[in-house]
């Protein structure tokens, strides 16, 4: 059996996929199209992480080998359907003698804490919250995919600055800043060029638009600014509502970790974010390091192969 492990971390805008050697040291990382799972398409997201652990292993020097152990952080498989299909799909591409599959966000929970009490909130794309308590209970709060749910998300700021847009075309809202950077972003002309866009955009696409978004309020625009603080409060509650029910209440000491892409340290929302947790759930203790969750699936993966 070979001794490296495979770490990989599929999102809804790209996917990362790391080879480690036995003591977790990394010998080659690529990244790749989104492999985020969506009902029906699970063979398509397997595709894209089969080519690139192949790229990878490549990379690596080891085109030949096959890794020990391979842990799969991905979006899209909270669900069991979705779980089940894309565990077979995985499982029959005999990529590696053992394997599990984790939503995207226990991996970056075990990057974040490790097998420590915390909350992890995760804003990119999509938005999810996963926490665990002093005693070990797991629960998660979000993640109910760019149609139900995604408070806060990419996805969610995106579709409701395209709402703004189009209002402001109507006079139906002042005058924004919004309208003249959506309009850049796209490369687009009129607001009628919209119509055509929105038809062919993809959730990654539209979740692109909360970028401007962000920038648009750090250059003091109020109503892009009131949309980003709206997304701050929705991701808020996240934590809030795990606060409550896995450390008794807010005010409680609670470890709290922000990743995703909307979240990188520095940007807009997570100033905000920040600034809302003070007093929405006064017992954060903010995560001092980045979240990296293909990390932590290296981490999963190198746990499986010591008790095989």
């Amino acid at each position: 059996m070979s001794s490296i492990v495979i770490g990989v971390d599929g999102g809804g805008t790209k996917t990362t996929v790391v080879v480690a050697d036995g003591a977790g040291a990394e010998l080659a990382s690529v990244t790749g199209a989104a492999s985020a799972v969506r009902p029906g398409e699970s063979a398509r997201s397997a595709d894209v992480i089969e080519q690139l652990v192949r790229d990878a292993l490549e990379m690596a020097g080891h085109a030949e080998s096959t890794p020990a152990a391979m842990c799969v952080g991905v979006a899209g498989v909270g669900r069991d359907a979705e779980y089940s299909a894309f565990l077979m799909e995985m499982t029959d591409r005999g990529l590696a003698e053992e394997l599990v599959v984790l939503p995207d966000a226990m991996v970056a929970f075990a990057d974040a804490f490790a097998d420590e009490a915390g909350i992890l909130l995760i804003a990119g794309t999509g938005s999810v919250a996963y926490g665990r308590a002093p005693g070990g209970k797991m629960a998660r709060c979000g993640g109910w995919g760019p149609i139900c749910g995604d408070e806060g998300s990419g996805g969610w700021i995106g579709r409701r600055a395209l709402s703004i847009v189009t209002a402001t075309a109507d006079e139906r809202e002042p005058a924004t800043a919004l309208l003249g950077v959506i309009l850049t972003h796209l490369q687009a002309e009129t607001p009628d060029e919209l119509v055509a866009w929105a038809a062919a955009a993809t959730v990654a696409d539209i979740a692109a638009l909360a970028e401007p978004v962000m920038q648009a309020a750090a250059n003091g625009d109020l109503r892009a600014n009131s949309l980003c603080a709206l997304a701050a409060e929705e991701l808020v509650i996240h934590i809030r509502t795990l606060a409550r029910q896995l450390f008794t209440d807010e005010r409680a000491a609670i470890p709290v970790a922000l990743a995703g892409g909307l979240l990188r340290r520095g940007s807009y929302l997570r100033k905000l974010v920040e600034m809302r947790l003070k007093s929405a759930v006064p017992g954060t203790q903010l995560h001092a390091d980045d979240v990296v969750p293909v990390r932590g699936a290296i981490r999963d993966a190198l746990a499986m192969l010591a008790r095989a």
